[in-house]
């Protein structure tokens, strides 16, 4: 069973991204403000983070930077209802290795594979 943590600052949402992939046979954690994900986050744990972008205290760079230091090889996607523009964002973050961003809202059967596809990849 693969492994989840969600975190974004909006209760109502990871709650349904909880029950959601849960159904379709995920292990999932989650948490909705970051310093307790980053606080309570053990390497080697989870097989995809889910981060959402804009959340206050620390957002989802800062919380991905700090994660990066705890675990090197952790897969991260972003999670946001923003538009992201991938060109912007490695201008801002050059050092980001992330490719991963997920628009909300989206449907579990979409966020299902979005999260296959990264699983996959080496």
């Amino acid at each position: 069973m693969k492994r989840i943590l969600v975190v974004d600052d909006e209760p109502d949402i990871t709650s349904s991204l909880k029950n959601g992939l849960q159904q379709k046979g995920f292990d999932v954690d989650t948490y909705n403000d970051p310093l307790k994900a980053l606080e309570g986050f053990k390497p080697e744990t989870y097989d995809l983070l889910l981060i959402d972008i804009r959340m206050p205290k620390m957002n989802g760079f800062e919380f991905y930077r700090e994660i990066k230091k705890k675990s090197e090889n952790v897969k991260i996607c972003f999670f946001t209802a923003f538009e992201v523009y991938y060109e912007e964002f490695r201008k801002v973050f050059p050092n980001l290795e992330v490719k991963c961003f997920i628009r909300k809202p989206i449907t579990i059967n979409d966020l299902v594979a979005h999260i296959n596809m990264e699983l996959s990849k080496n």
